[in-house]
């Protein structure tokens, strides 16, 4: 039920959930839903709320947006024929009431757990879900080729396909593109913005001012199509003429109300703003709009948290809120250590409050990088770029270009995003920017868009980088303090979640670059093993070294620290004196840490045999982080199996 202000009361949702005239109960299919006398979807939707709350305050995951986007979804498959007519998510936080129309209601429990739902549309999980979109920006530019690919296709040409992007996703420079791209092709893509005034953190941009001011008039934009058609019809114009029919009246409505419409100025027609949170009205505007032909743009005005009070007042704490209580919606809180992130946070507030050069840069990202302690600490020395990670790493080089120290908080599987930029716009020129690579490795629940697997062998091939991962809080401390004394690019990664820490109060000092050293040493004899390890894996290679201790296995541990430059001097005495390398990362095997140890050891004719553990080359799906792990071999177990079964003597007795 919902109280006069279409907010969600929780204590009479499980009752109703389960009366007879329940609606979602009875949806299996979007066919289903097709069913339903529209004057009835405002129920639907008030029950996928419900829905929503009760198994999202048990089993956390994207709330906030999901809850914001439940009337454009249920519209959204009302109106179009799905799975014939194709939508295109730009980001999968805000489709679950899509996942629950579309089959999956069932299963919904087992949501971003292992082997269960993804937390994001893919194609792999239902033909429903049409393309990948767990990094912000892409949709247009998919949905616009699906679209053009429909009208050169005989038996196709009647298909729809629509693409969803958020306020803060159009912002993106890809967006952008496909916009353009768009107004220069002949398709038939119908663009939906939702518009809910909200990314994870505040909206930044001209754009997103521009937004939160554009208005149109329905009326204005429904009698212009009826006198195109009149026109058309009587042949007095063509498609050749439309376009300049088209600027013209866009050019005669910005005269009239004195303001330029963006996507008009694109040729890309325009209706809008409409209340996104009313499930009748986008029925009617979208049963109204669908068979239009030419580039469209629907704006739409959503509130993020809708139908949860609690949510709605505060959109940036309850985009992922983890656990809560669905009746007060109040939190759960999971005290114990402190977040890696937070470590960097509270570390950069203390170089930078010493060093005025120093600025933290992020994109669109503050409170997940824990820039935010920065930007309230010293403001003028933080910078929000919005969702624009190539355009982050550029701005942070001329930054550096004029004396400052930029540290750049991105996420590893988003910096990717901007390589052509680290290397054209950093690396050449040899710039002091400090890359702050959060994410990296395993990242749990998020799932395949998002591990950072990649950064390692992405970054270690670029010359003139140094790249670096800490084991524990003082080493990324003191990887920081070195960093900001560096002349050169610096990568420095470290994971998401829990640090090994309640509190940091360790001076910060800065260390020899290129130089590992040794964290564990067994005190028993016979053949040897040495397990060399780049980050908080170091942590699972001492327990798995104590365990092996226990077995009379020898095995002792390396933290390298430096992936490059690495400790060349070490990794050779190494090989002289063990009979075993074990070489352990928290990301792709394929060109990483372990990689680069075989290509040294190679280039000295070493023969000592090594085995890398890290991730396989293959897709990795969603699950807590000690489950992946433990699926790709590099966990302490996986380090015990492997040790024993290639030390040599170990193996003989086998």
């Amino acid at each position: 039920m919902t109280d006069s202000k279409g907010h969600v009361s929780i204590a009479d949702s499980a009752v109703d959930s389960n009366q007879k005239d329940s609606l979602l109960s009875q949806i299996d299919s979007p066919e289903d839903l097709r069913k339903i006398p529209v004057d009835r979807l405002p129920q639907l939707c008030e029950e996928i709320r419900e829905f929503l709350i009760r198994n999202l305050s048990r089993n956390p995951g994207h709330f906030g947006s999901s809850m914001g986007a439940v009337d454009l979804i249920v519209a959204l498959h009302y109106v179009f024929n799905t799975p014939r007519d194709r939508m295109v998510w730009d980001v999968g936080h805000q489709a679950y009431a899509h996942k629950l129309l579309t089959g999956r209601r069932k299963d919904f429990d087992s949501l971003r757990k292992y082997g269960g739902l993804s937390g994001f549309p893919s194609p792999a999980e239902s033909e429903y879900d049409t393309f990948v979109c767990g990094h912000a920006g892409n949709s247009i530019s998919a949905a616009l080729g699906m679209a053009i690919a429909d009208m050169n296709t005989p038996g196709q040409t009647d298909r729809k396909t629509v693409a969803v992007i958020g306020d803060a996703s159009i912002g993106n420079g890809l967006a952008f593109e496909g916009l353009n791209n768009a107004s220069n092709n002949p398709n038939n893509l119908l663009i939906i913005l939702n518009d809910n005034d909200m990314s994870i953190d505040d909206n930044v941009g001209a754009l997103h001012r521009y937004l939160s001011e554009l208005t149109t008039s329905a009326g204005y934009n429904k009698m212009r199509m009826k006198l195109y058609n009149k026109f058309r019809k009587r042949g007095w114009i063509g498609d050749k003429g439309k376009g300049l029919v088209l600027r013209f009246n866009n050019s005669l409505k910005a005269l009239i109300s004195k303001r330029q419409n963006i996507f008009e100025g694109l040729n890309i027609r325009y209706f809008g703003p409409f209340d996104g949170n009313d499930v009748t009205k986008l029925v009617k505007v979208l049963s109204e709009i669908k068979e239009m032909k030419g580039p469209r743009i629907l704006h739409l005005s959503t509130k993020k948290g809708k139908g949860f009070s609690t949510a709605e007042e505060n959109p940036q704490a309850w985009h992922a809120p983890g656990k809560f209580d669905p009746a007060t919606g109040e939190k759960i809180s999971q005290k114990g250590n402190m977040a890696w992130q937070d470590i960097f946070g509270r570390t950069l507030v203390e170089i930078a409050g010493a060093n005025e050069n120093v600025c933290g840069i992020t994109a669109a990202m503050p409170s997940g990088t824990s820039l935010s302690l920065l930007q309230e600490a010293l403001p003028r020395q933080s910078f929000d770029v919005g969702i624009s990670e190539g355009h982050a790493v550029t701005f942070a080089g001329g930054l550096a270009a004029g004396g400052k120290k930029p540290f750049v908080a991105i996420y590893s599987s988003f910096l990717q995003r901007a390589y052509d930029n680290i290397i054209h716009d950093i690396a050449i020129q040899g710039l002091p920017v400090v890359f702050c690579i959060d994410r990296a490795g395993i990242v749990g629940e998020d799932g395949v868009t998002h591990h950072g697997l990649f950064d390692i062998s992405y970054l270690r091939n670029i010359p003139g980088m140094t790249v670096a991962s800490p084991m524990d809080a003082p080493s990324l401390r003191n990887l920081m303090k070195t960093a900001e004394l560096s002349s050169t690019p610096f990568a420095i990664r470290y994971p998401r979640g829990k640090s090994e820490t309640t509190s940091i109060d360790s001076e910060m000092t800065a260390i020899l670059i290129g130089k590992g050293r040794k964290v564990f040493e067994s005190k028993t004899q016979g053949p040897k093993a040495a397990i060399l390890s780049v980050g908080p894996a170091g942590l699972d290679a001492i327990k798995a070294a104590q365990e092996l201790e226990k077995d009379g296995v020898v095995c002792d541990v390396f933290d390298m620290i430096w992936i490059k430059p690495l400790d060349e001097g070490l990794i050779e005495e190494i090989s002289k004196n063990y009979d075993l390398i074990v070489t352990v990362e928290d990301g792709i095997r394929e060109g990483g840490f372990g990689s680069a140890v075989l290509e040294f050891l190679a280039s000295k004719g070493a023969q000592i045999p090594v085995v890398r553990l890290g991730v396989p080359s293959q897709w990795v799906a969603h699950g807590s982080v000690q489950e992946l792990k433990r699926d790709c071999g590099y966990d302490a177990d996986g380090i015990i199996e492997s040790v024993k079964t290639h030390l040599p003597s170990l193996s003989l007795k086998k």
